[in-house]
């Protein structure tokens, strides 16, 4: 942001688990390898989190995780990798839905910065 960069966030939804119970599985969770080594248990109180705004609020988890990121002022567009019509309708409810400033901070509190991955 303080160089004029824009943002084009890839796998917002951090491979779905934004978007579950940190313990489910899936095909993908239980195949996925280089998936396995981007995500740490401390991660969990941020899936945790999203979890009880997306409740609180009655919207899917996708859409909070998607408000957040369309909040950052320097996202210009993230790559949701839609797979199914629902990933599209919370892509663009996301656009609507206006986290207080509470919310957000709560989403971050617990974050913490992770190595880059993939690039050796």
């Amino acid at each position: 942001a303080d160089q004029g960069v824009g943002v084009i966030p890839w796998s917002p939804l951090a491979r779905g688990r934004l978007t579950r119970d940190w313990d489910a599985t899936t095909a993908r969770t239980e195949t996925d390898e280089f998936g396995r080594t981007l995500y740490v248990e401390g991660d969990r109180a941020v899936v945790d989190e999203v979890a009880r705004i997306a409740a609180d609020r009655g919207v899917p988890r996708a859409q909070v995780a998607l408000a957040w990121l369309l909040g950052r002022p320097q996202v210009a567009a993230p790559i949701i990798g839609a797979t199914k019509l629902s990933h599209l309708d919370d892509a663009v409810a996301a656009v609507e839905l206006e986290l207080t400033e509470d919310e957000r901070a709560q989403l971050e509190k617990p974050y913490t910065p992770h190595p880059i991955a993939g690039f050796n």
